[in-house]
């Protein structure tokens, strides 16, 4: 048996007192952690947070000698209870790791349980000390019989179950034979529990009938652990469970109906975190059926597991009853123009997008929209062509190929022929050609034909000046408004403009928001920048492109075939 105890009396400091346990130990031993946590494509060097490691065997010290980055021997001979101790800093409030102060606590076993080499298959316990009066702990592990303690099977399932501490409100429903429980830390008064959990209900309901039919799912329990924060937005997918963190201005409120953006965008990341316990924890890359965690994983199928995931977690919003068409049209159109003002599209393929996602999505920098893609954002619009493409031919559509996968290879790992082959399966002719042109390849998806085939009118309009000048921007330290980056073949680039300028006027005129210089520009105008640089005041003159059209609008169509509204009426139920 290895033993955690996960101790939290140095709130204050945002540390966790760690003692290992590990009973009929041999020296010398080796443990290390991991460098990566899984769902997460970064090396993020999670011992640089591990210190003060000791060991004694049988009360003995015994010399601890670090033997890489992430690595430890512990010398000695002999055999007996192995006791080691040391503290890990907590202070990250995403997702990914761990945090510690007066108010909450949450950590990955990935980012503070060390593993001990050889007996990663045996049983680890976790039990937590220190727990402060009025916190509880949330997590989808095992309970282990004693207070606060929970059991895995295996070291992998340790690191698969994050855990929530501290005062939290608390709500659980029935669905399928599985219980589910929503912990939410963090939340104003007036948050409207009830609501949020009716509405996850509806997404999860929709999400096993998409799988299994009438079946149950393949897990009998799962939570949701939410941390409600001043600002930010994320999660991450477990087997049982998934880590979320959002805005708290996207909570429900109570006695307000509205569903506004911020709350549709919280549905949809616990849609999109929520079918990642199919695809990706059960379905996933053979590369990532045994995975190395002190090294990178490369695949190139990201764009499948988390494309297809991003296709559908809005979707099924729709389908759930969330959202209505239109709105849904009007998310699918901020994809699609996500990806258009990507320069990177056109250079490197979703397939490399995934393989470089250790060197590029999770380490971006100015020049990251001109050197790559999303394989979230393109993958989900290569799902949509998928789907448009078989809902066309007649055959099914890319629901049968998800269940078909699903049932083919029992929920295990795949490649990319395997989805190729399924695909063949549900359209009864290849698709390959197409898979690969979209998959491997850097032209545009035809997506506007593809959406006329499903009565979803496709219409461009003028976006704002800063698309047209081909400038990303970002809040500014003085003036508000900051390069962020600068595209690819731009009049900005042209003009030499540079990540981390900061712009204070526009033709003599004092400017707090670009698009204001709207109010004065005339067309074909050249425009005459005042930019701040390294403390200096420069002038840069730009020629003002031609009015373009950058940006899509998705509507649906008064006036489709009938046969264009039959498909829209399955895909989009209008």
């Amino acid at each position: 048996m290895i033993e955690y105890e996960i101790d939290l009396s140095d709130r204050c400091a945002h540390r966790f007192r760690v003692t290992l346990q590990v009973a009929r130990a041999e020296l010398p031993l080796r443990v290390s952690l991991p460098v990566w946590i899984p769902g997460s494509y970064l090396v993020r060097e999670f011992a640089r947070h591990l210190s003060g490691l000791s060991a004694e065997l049988g009360g003995v010290p015994c010399r601890v000698e670090a033997i890489d980055k992430c690595s430890w021997q512990v010398h000695g001979s002999g055999r007996g209870s192995l006791r080691l101790q040391y503290e890990v800093h907590a202070f990250d409030p995403s997702v990914r790791t761990a945090y510690l102060d007066e108010d909450r606590g949450f950590f990955n076993a990935s980012s503070v349980a060390l593993w001990v080499e050889g007996r990663e298959a045996g049983p680890h316990r976790l039990r937590i000390a220190g727990l402060p009066a009025g916190w509880q702990a949330a997590t989808a592990m095992a309970p282990a019989g004693r207070a606060r303690s929970w059991q895995a099977a295996d070291y992998g399932e340790l690191i698969d179950h994050p855990v929530m501490l501290g005062r939290f409100w608390h709500g659980r429903f029935e669905l399928r034979g599985v219980t589910y429980e929503f912990a939410v830390g963090g939340a104003w008064p007036g948050f409207d529990g009830a609501r949020l959990l009716a509405d996850t209900r509806r997404i999860c309901d929709a999400q096993i009938g998409l799988w299994h039919g009438s079946g149950r799912p393949p897990f009998d329990r799962y939570v949701f652990l939410l941390q409600a924060l001043d600002d930010g937005y994320g999660g991450l997918e477990h087997r049982a469970s998934t880590a979320l963190v959002t805005a708290r201005r996207n909570l429900p409120r109570s006695g307000r109906r509205d569903a506004g953006d911020g709350y549709v965008g919280l549905l949809g990341l616990i849609s999109h975190e929520h079918f990642h316990a199919w695809n990706v924890k059960r379905l996933k890359p053979r590369e990532f059926e045994q995975p190395d965690l002190q090294a990178e994983n490369y695949t190139r199928l990201l764009w499948f597991f988390e494309g297809f995931t991003s296709y559908y977690d809005d979707l099924l919003l729709l389908r759930a009853g969330l959202i209505d068409a239109s709105r849904y049209l009007r998310l699918l159109a901020k994809t699609v123009n996500a990806v258009r003002a990507t320069p990177g599209r056109l250079r490197h393929s979703v397939a490399d997008a995934s393989f470089d996602a250790w060197i590029k999505f999770y380490r971006p920098d100015e020049n990251t929209p001109n050197a790559t893609v999303s394989y979230y954002a393109k993958g989900s619009l290569v799902a949509l062509a998928l789907d448009l493409k078989l809902r066309a031919l007649g055959r099914g559509t890319l629901d049968d190929v998800m269940r078909a996968l699903w049932r083919e290879h029992d929920g295990g790992a795949i490649g990319e022929a395997d989805i190729a082959r399924a695909v063949h399966a549900v359209a009864g002719r290849s698709l390959q050609r197409e898979l690969r042109a979209w998959v491997h390849g850097t032209g545009e998806l035809p997506l506007r034909p593809l959406l006329a085939g499903c009565g979803v009118g496709w219409a461009e309009e003028p976006g704002d000046l800063a698309a047209e000048l081909g400038l990303r921007l970002s809040e500014g330290p003085l003036t508000g408004i900051q390069i962020k980056s600068v595209h690819r073949g731009s009049a900005a680039e042209a003009a030499g403009l540079a990540a981390g300028d900061e712009l204070l006027a526009v033709n003599g005129w004092r400017v707090r928001r670009l698009e204001d210089a709207r109010a004065w520009l005339q067309p074909g105008e050249p425009l005459q920048l005042l930019l701040a640089r390294d403390q200096r005041m420069i002038d840069k003159a730009v020629a003002q492109p031609p009015a373009s059209a950058p940006q899509v609008a998705l509507r649906l169509a008064d006036r489709a075939p009938a046969a264009a509204r039959r498909r829209r009426q399955d895909w989009l139920g209008a």
